[in-house]
Parts: structure tokens; sequence; C-alpha cells
């Protein structure tokens, strides 16, 4: 198994997965509405909290991005209970077959998982099962029943699909950027899609373990940086950068970064919003009002204000009526317990995580 974390605080560790849900859920309703219909639909404000009808049935609904952070979760998890089982980690396979669950829970198949893979708490959850726009890219990766590495790519996407859901790998690691990179090419096999991945949680890490944002950045920047083919993702984040230290936080300045449809572009969304944030709420509502993948950048900007400034941080309202709260809670508590803390680490109760 890889090294795991040393003691995190609990209130950003829990404020990360928190933050990165609510994130998703403001951005969800205009995901796919240009700047120009947000502003006449909502006002010239945009996005300012959560939209009633959010088209999901519900307000505060999550996304994929955030089922699939979840399945993440479960997988690392899993994984734990799988290394204390047998010694063995393949911790790789473990996270894929989670996804392969996921995958079930949005109407499909997956002729790789027999009936003791259809286990454990978060695949019975009925939540769970409703369909949140999910990625093309996800859905045909983990339909073929191949699993993709780095060396065994099985597309070449960059689509944000791989880096809005690597939040927990920061959480389980304290060197994340590699088993960021790993578990984002099962489904994303260009490398800008998993370095970002990389990135993003070595930013998150660092965040979590109480260094400044800029910090942050720049220790992830000099992993990225030994990595080939770092230049596409390394440019982007340095545009994000330079546009912070000059630009307003506005709709505008966003778009001049891209739409966060593909990984680089939600990497360097995230980090902009993140930098000029005034504080938790002004960051996540710059990150959801621009033309492209609000629901995405809302929950990658989420995750890093979460971490930085944790649970206290995120509008009591918003919290109230977030879609499965107590549900990512439990998550957040059970990965700080078993995999946060120093070891030994005792196994979660398999009922809700199995070893497989």
């Amino acid at each position: 198994m890889p090294k795991r974390a040393r003691r995190l605080d609990k209130n950003r560790f829990t404020g990360c997965l928190l933050g990165g849900a609510v994130g998703d859920a403001l951005g969800a309703p205009v995901e796919f509405w240009s700047l120009r219909r947000i502003r006449r639909v909502l006002g010239p404000s945009g996005v300012t909290k959560f939209v009633r009808d959010s088209g999901y049935g519900r307000v505060g609904a999550i996304t994929d991005d955030t089922q699939m952070t979840l399945f993440t979760a479960e997988g690392l998890i899993r994984g734990h209970n799988r290394h204390q089982d047998r010694g063995i980690g393949a911790l790789d396979v473990v996270v894929w077959r989670s996804y392969l669950r996921w995958l079930e829970t949005q109407g499909e198949r997956s002729h790789e998982l027999d009936h003791s893979g259809r286990d454990g708490w978060l695949y019975s959850i009925p939540e769970l099962r409703h369909q949140r726009a999910p990625g093309t890219t996800c859905l045909e990766a983990l339909r073929s029943g191949r699993m993709g590495t780095m060396r065994r790519r099985l597309n070449q996407s960059k689509g944000c699909g791989g880096v809005m859901r690597a939040a927990p790998v920061a959480l389980a690691f304290a060197d994340p950027f590699r088993d960021a990179c790993r578990f984002a090419a099962i489904t994303h096999g260009h490398p800008t899609g998993y370095l970002a991945a990389g990135t993003f949680a070595v930013v998150l890490r660092g965040c979590l373990e109480g260094q400044p944002l800029q910090a942050a950045i720049r220790r992830a920047l000099e992993e990225l940086k030994r990595h080939r083919q770092h230049r596409e993702c390394l440019a982007a984040v340095k545009e994000a950068l330079e546009l912070a230290a000059q630009a307003k936080p506005t709709p505008e300045t966003v778009e001049k970064l891209g739409k966060g449809w593909i990984a680089e572009e939600a990497l360097a969304i995230a980090l902009f919003c993140a930098l000029t944030a005034r504080d938790f709420k002004s960051g996540v509502l710059t990150a959801v009002n621009h033309s492209g993948d609000s629901d995405s950048t809302g929950s990658m900007t989420g995750n890093i204000l979460g971490a930085i400034h944790g649970v206290s941080a995120i509008p009591r309202n918003w919290l109230r009526h977030l879609e499965l709260r107590e549900v990512i809670e439990t998550v957040a508590e059970d990965m700080f317990i078993h995999l946060a803390g120093p070891p030994p680490r005792p196994r979660i109760d398999v009922g809700r995580y199995p070893t497989w």
C-alpha cells in the first residue's frame, strides 16, 4: 500500500468533501448554460444561492462529480480493509471496482462484477442511483470492461472527469500525486487529464496540512514538473496564477481560462477562484458563474476552500439543503478515523466497506 497520511485536522478534512459537494450543487443547475443565460434567468449576479428549479427535482442536488468522489473514497477504504485482511494492495483495482459499482447505479450493467461485487453501503443508497449528467468518457471507459492505466490507456481524453473526483486521494495519502494520477487514468488516458488530477491532489494536501495556498501550489508544480508531458497542465496553472495576481474575480476573467470541460482548464479555474476568494462563499460563487462546466469548477473550488477554512466557513443554509449531507459526512468520518490517523489503523465495518 502507498505511504499513508499523517494526522490531519478533522474540520479541514470534512470541509474538503462537504465544500466540494456544495460547489457541485450550486453549479449543477447552470452546468450547460452560457453566462448570458445565467444572467438573463437569475439576474445580473447570476447564481447567489441554490437554484430552486435545479432540474433534478430538489434544491441542493449533487451530480456525478460528488457521486464519483464518494465512490473514490469507498475504493480507498475498501482497499484499506483488503490490505488489513490479506496483506495485499491492488488499490487501483479496488478503486476501479468501486467505479464499476457507480456505473451500475447509473442504470448500466458491469460484467466485471459478480454478485459479491454488488455490495457495500454506497451501492445500496437509493439517492445515489440518480443520473446527474454523468460524463461520457467515464461511462464509455467503464463500459469497456478494461481498467485504464497510465501505460495502457483506454483513450486520449483529458476531460475533467478524472480531476474532479481526486479529493479523497489527498485526504488519504501524504504524497498523493502518483495515486491521483493512477485513479484518473482508469478512465482518462491523456497525460494532461491525469497529471491535472495529481496536481490538484497535491494542492489539496498542502491546504489540509495548513500550508498557504500559494505554497501548496508551488509544491504541486514542483511535483508536476518531474513528469513527462507536463507542459500543458503547467501552462494552465501559470496562467491562473498570473490572472489571480492582476485581475478581479469576475465571470469574464474566469472565462479567459476556458470553460472547465477539460482537466487543465477546470484546475486553472478552481485555483484562480480559490486564490482570489474573500471567503468560501465568494470563491465558490465565482467558480460557478461562467459559461462552462460550472458544477465541476464549483466542486473543485469548494474542495480547496473547504480544506483551507473548514466546515464552519460553509454557509449553514447551504449545508442544510445539501443532498446526502449525512452520507458525505459519514464517509469523511470513516476516512478520517481509518486512513488519516496514526497506525495501526483498524479495519472498517465490512458490512459497510467489504474487502473487495
